[in-house]
């Protein structure tokens, strides 16, 4: 999906509600406000699967361990190598952080 077919002054001031927010408690309330649970562990899901597919995990151990449809896993792999580069860019910071490890 192109970025441009996304963009709107309605989704540039959503990005800016996020990030505005100064911590976790913050990101907890906000999110807990404006999504529904499935919808939060939905993007955390995705989220893990990324993580576990840059460390070199093979399908079924991330299908085991997270949860995520095989569909899922191959959806994010495909966003990973072939997408916006959004997932890199977070994987990369969270690396910086400390939060993960892709050694």
């Amino acid at each position: 999906m192109s970025l441009d077919k996304l963009k709107s002054a309605e989704l540039d001031r959503f990005f800016k509600a996020v990030l505005s927010l100064q911590n976790l408690d913050e990101c907890y309330r906000f999110f807990e406000d404006i999504c529904t649970v499935s919808e939060l562990k939905a993007m955390s899901q995705r989220l893990e699967v990324a993580i576990m597919l840059r460390q070199g995990r093979k399908y079924q151990e991330i299908v085991d361990k997270t949860g995520a449809s095989t569909a899922t896993v191959s959806r994010v792999k495909r966003c990973l190598n072939y997408g916006a580069d959004g997932y890199t860019l977070v994987l990369d910071n969270l690396e910086k952080l400390g939060e993960v490890n892709f050694d």
